[in-house]
């Protein structure tokens, strides 16, 4: 915390410190026939970019769709960007081969590495899938090249267009902000389409599973 005098008013100015809370509770996630338990808050600080300290709606809704689809899991590596806590990502290890999960805030990094000690020693300890966890800030060049150098072909391969393809967990907050949506992965060139049967409540929102295709 620093103190600054301005023509006698007392500016004060307060560091990212005052805004942490690290008093985590063991909180239990169920997902089908999938049981996580996880260290994370019930809120967060959106300071400092802390909300990855807590378990957001489309999270739910991302492993509530998993659980009952794992196949698509099958035999997969996976790269998973803002990870939080972890809940997903864990929650991918109970199918595939392999997780990196990433995040680019320490203290987020720091509950994300604590959940996955967790997992690996006392829930789940003859897991088959392999947990990593990786420093990752979009965009960040050299961030992305340590990662490409020390998983060269498990988790980054290109796939011609057709073939790309992600899940978007999509919980909806404004009528506005669900047109810009679609209409933006319109204009980079993605097509988004709604898998049926997807759409549910999460806490008191409109929730929906988007398949996206580079085309």
């Amino acid at each position: 915390m620093n103190r600054e005098e301005d023509g006698g008013d007392e500016v004060v100015c307060l560091d990212e410190s005052f805004f942490i809370n690290d008093d985590y509770q063991l909180t239990t996630f169920t997902f089908g026939s999938q049981v996580l338990h996880l260290f994370c808050l019930q809120s967060a600080s959106t300071d400092f970019d802390l909300t990855g300290q807590l378990v957001w709606p489309g999270a739910m809704l991302m492993n509530d769709y998993l659980s009952k689809n794992p196949d698509v899991l099958q035999a997969s590596s996976i790269l998973e960007l803002g990870s939080g806590v972890g809940v997903t990502g864990i929650l991918c290890s109970r199918f595939c081969r392999e997780v990196l999960l990433t995040d680019h805030n320490e203290e987020v990094l720091k509950i994300l590495k604590k959940n996955i000690e967790h997992h690996t020693s006392s829930e789940n300890p003859n897991s088959d899938a392999g947990l990593a966890v990786a420093k990752l800030e979009w965009g960040n060049s050299d961030q992305i090249n340590k990662i490409i150098q020390k998983y060269p072909e498990q988790f980054l391969r290109l796939k011609g267009r057709g073939q790309c393809k992600f899940i978007l967990a999509y919980v909806s907050r404004a009528k506005s902000m669900d047109s810009m949506v679609l209409n933006e992965a319109t204009r980079h060139g993605l097509l988004i389409n709604e898998i049926v049967g997807t759409r549910s409540v999460v806490g008191n929102l409109e929730g929906v599973i988007f398949e996206v295709t580079l085309k």
